[in-house]
């Protein structure tokens, strides 16, 4: 906490204090006359713990995976397995964008549809713009899904930062060859990924666009615009 006599100095000691506090995060707030320092989980425990965090990004394609073809069956859509962000994006047009299916609770926001157990509590995101691939781990998801997930407690390390904490895991499992990086159906986007999977063609935005123009000269539909489709361009 700084006194009004030293607020001045906040900003250059929270800075210094990034430099010399590895392992730590430093949250200056811009308004609060506070510095906030949290513990985060270090590279060598996330090296001790690989196979565990591998495991649970197994687990999470898994699961996602299970759950977004249970609600497809329940709802009776045509999904597209190409670009499954064009069959749910119908769902947010009415009230069947959230509800439950077989003792979860579903809602479909943004580029994911989010699955709550009712009984337990455990989360999960399915993310909707990577094809066939439903594994995509968020740091801040996949670090909510682990800390919800009943047969990984007690965890074999602690996740004190949602987000920061599952960047740093993201990170070194991508130095120790655990995850890879994959590309989007959306251009300038990526997703991460377990390496140990069986692999799925994603198409990009520019496959999917010359697919779609293909499509509508043939039935002589509008010239099918891929950004307009997802709500980014007017």
């Amino acid at each position: 906490m700084f006194e009004k006599e030293v607020q001045s100095q906040r900003e250059a000691i929270g800075q210094n204090l990034k430099t010399e506090l590895v392992g730590f995060q430093v949250g200056i707030h811009t308004s609060d006359p506070e510095i906030n320092i949290a513990k985060l989980i270090t590279d060598k425990e996330i090296e001790d713990n690989q196979d565990f965090f591998e495991q649970c990004a197994k687990d999470y394609r898994q699961l996602g995976e299970e759950l977004l073809f249970k609600l497809v069956d329940k709802l009776n859509l045509n999904l597209n397995r190409e670009f499954p962000m064009q069959t749910f994006n119908e769902l947010k047009r009415d009230a069947r964008s959230n509800g439950k299916v077989e003792g979860w609770n579903y809602y479909v926001h943004g580029f994911h549809c989010g699955f709550v157990n009712i009984k337990t509590k455990q989360e999960i995101e399915v993310p909707l713009v990577f094809g066939e691939e439903f594994g995509d781990l968020d740091p801040y998801f996949f670090s909510k899904f682990i800390k919800s997930t009943p047969k990984y407690k007690p965890l074999p390390v602690e996740i004190f930062e949602d987000y920061a904490d599952g960047v740093r895991i993201n990170e070194t499992m991508l130095k120790l060859g655990k995850f890879e990086k994959i590309s989007s159906n959306v251009g300038n986007h990526y997703g991460i990924v377990v390496t140990d999977r069986q692999k799925v063609e994603i198409k990009s935005y520019l496959d999917l666009e010359k697919m779609y123009q293909e499509q509508n000269k043939q039935t002589e539909k509008p010239k099918f615009n891929f950004w307009k489709f997802m709500g980014l361009r007017k």
